[in-house]
């Protein structure tokens, strides 16, 4: 059950002390596996009778399109592109991650508030502002942390998507080498990242392994969060309260 808790106040309109649902987020820098840690994750909660509902950054109807135009012609300075990325994950917490979580699901999200603060943090933004601008943003059941350093990172992103040019900080750092600007940014933002893991009490998982060894690592995490969901879930939460002689009737058939 999520504890309706948040990192400010409480947003307008949230009632209640509690959700039936769970809010479990991955978080980590870009290709450090997370897409694929949060495909296995779905598939292996599913199986456990748990319904899933997935999102991520500039999923949502009302602002991700405009963030993505933004984006690709440069033309916003970091203070209105992160009020436009306030208002694509306020979208999504009031339209799939609540809903998600009142229907007693899992809400997965693929990064939370913590990757856009890292982010903007390091290109200036003041800490406090950008924790006073999410501060309408729900604590996770569970934030997991996958950990890794930019020696292992680098080979699996040249492999895979290569030098992406906001995750290089090409946008605000002053070298030409794309190379260079990927490293120096990429250490700062892990940095960050170990600075908010500390604070927010991440469970850290090593990212430097194999997909199954990370992954055991993820599920033993999340297990004790779900723990009570699907079908592990008590049988008495699927009776209306029978009497006594009902339950006596009918619970030896449901065995």
């Amino acid at each position: 059950m999520t504890e309706l808790k948040f990192y400010g106040d409480r947003p307008p309109g949230i009632e209640g002390r509690a959700l039936p649902g769970r809010l479990i987020v991955i978080e980590g820098t870009d290709g450090v596996g997370r897409s694929t840690h949060i495909a296995l994750l779905k598939e292996w909660l599913e199986d456990r009778g748990i319904a899933v509902l997935d999102t991520g950054l500039t999923r949502s109807e009302l602002a991700g399109p405009g963030i993505k135009r933004a984006k690709e012609g440069n033309t916003l300075d970091p203070f209105t592109l992160n009020l436009f990325y306030a208002t694509d994950f306020w979208d999504r917490l009031e339209r799939q991650i609540f809903p998600a979580l009142r229907a007693g699901m899992v809400a997965l999200a693929d990064r939370y508030i913590f990757s856009l603060i890292a982010r903007a943090v390091i290109r200036g933004v003041s800490p406090e502002w950008m924790e006073d601008l999410y501060g309408f943003a729900l604590v996770p059941d569970c934030v997991i942390y996958l950990d890794i350093d930019v020696e292992h990172l680098l080979p699996r992103v040249i492999s895979s998507t290569g030098f992406d040019y906001w995750e290089s900080g090409q946008d605000f750092l002053p070298s030409t080498s794309v190379f260079d600007t990927f490293v120096e940014y990429q250490t700062w933002l892990l940095d960050e990242f170990r600075r908010l893991a500390s604070r927010h009490e991440f469970h850290v998982i090593d990212a430097r392994g194999s997909v199954p060894e990370i992954f055991r690592a993820i599920s033993k995490q999340v297990e004790e969060v779900v723990a009570g969901m699907g079908q592990d879930a008590p049988i008495v939460e699927l009776l209306e309260e029978p009497s006594a002689e009902a339950a006596s009737a009918t619970l030896p058939h449901l065995e």
